[in-house]
């Protein structure tokens, strides 16, 4: 079966972004002029995804808000004339087939994953999403993801590289070359080790193909924490301790981590200077800034 179903888990409560994620989800908070889950919904939906299903929880109606019609606002903008803005967002509410499930408790990302299951055939792979990690559109992450899946039938996590003084605050990937140069075999999952002891500089972006295997470990798995929590990596590491393949893509650029602040400026900059309309007046203030700091 082709891969036609992604869910984006958005249920976290976005501590790090308070005060700007009291009233307002994380997901929403915008790169520029969209937000930062429009981005990767619509690399998704040029993935192949048809069906997007949203792990949502108490507060995040914004998110469906955003995706759902807006009748008054697109007559608003048909009488001002304003056509080309008309056209931008009636197409969000076109991009996919959308449904909503909610996590009715923070229990791990993996149980957040779980809360989608009754929307899947238990005999089908899906792409999931923890939408913090924004990959650079260039890089086609989520269409080489299916492409892999489909070649290997096998699942398969996006990876991205970080400055080895940072590998401590991130689970990191040990891994073996494989015959494909963007695409390595996952053996080790270590969680924020000492530069010293960690197997690379390889994280999880938070992108994956899920095969109906690791749902069935999610099901079965039990927190190695001693939290009660239920994470996505759990079901991974059983896979790797019983030999089990495991496939990761390289990424061709390193993205941004936006569940921090500085990856979050980051990525807003980064996509800010790759449009015309705006480009020379960003670059220009940001060299003056540098000018002043120079001071």
């Amino acid at each position: 079966m082709p891969i036609t179903k992604a869910i984006f888990c958005v249920a976290g409560m976005g501590t790090r972004f308070l005060p700007a994620t009291k009233a307002q989800p994380k997901e929403m908070l915008p790169i520029v002029d969209k937000p930062i889950i429009q981005y990767l919904v619509e690399e998704a939906v040029e993935a192949g995804i048809e069906d997007i299903i949203f792990v949502t929880a108490m507060g995040k109606s914004a998110i469906e808000n955003h995706f759902d019609k807006s009748g008054e606002l697109e007559i608003a903008l048909e009488k001002k004339g304003k056509l080309d803005i008309l056209a931008e967002v009636e197409k969000i509410t076109n991009l996919a087939n959308f449904a909503y499930v909610r996590q009715p408790m923070q229990n791990g990302d993996g149980h957040a994953l779980l809360c989608a299951e009754p929307f899947i055939d238990p005999t089908e792979s899906v792409l999931v999403i923890f939408p913090d990690y924004l990959m650079r559109k260039e890089n086609k992450t989520l269409t080489k993801m299916i492409e892999i899946y489909r070649q290997n039938r096998l699942p398969v996590i996006a990876a991205d590289r970080v400055p080895e003084n940072m590998v401590s605050q991130y689970g990191i990937m040990g891994v073996e070359e494989t015959d494909t140069e963007s695409v390595v075999k996952v053996n080790e999952f270590v969680e924020k080790p000492n530069q010293e002891d960690a197997p690379s500089n390889l994280i999880n972006a938070g992108y994956y193909v899920i095969t109906p295997e690791v749902m069935k470990n999610l099901k079965m798995s039990n927190s190695t924490g001693g939290d009660g929590e239920v994470r996505v990596a759990d079901a991974f590491v059983k896979m790797t301790k019983e030999n089990k393949d495991i496939l990761a893509l390289l990424p061709e650029k390193t993205g941004f981590d936006c569940g921090t602040k500085p990856g979050f400026v980051k990525a807003t900059i980064f996509n800010a200077l790759q449009r015309d309309d705006m480009k020379d007046e960003v670059l220009s203030y940001i060299k003056e800034v540098i000018e002043e700091c120079k001071d």
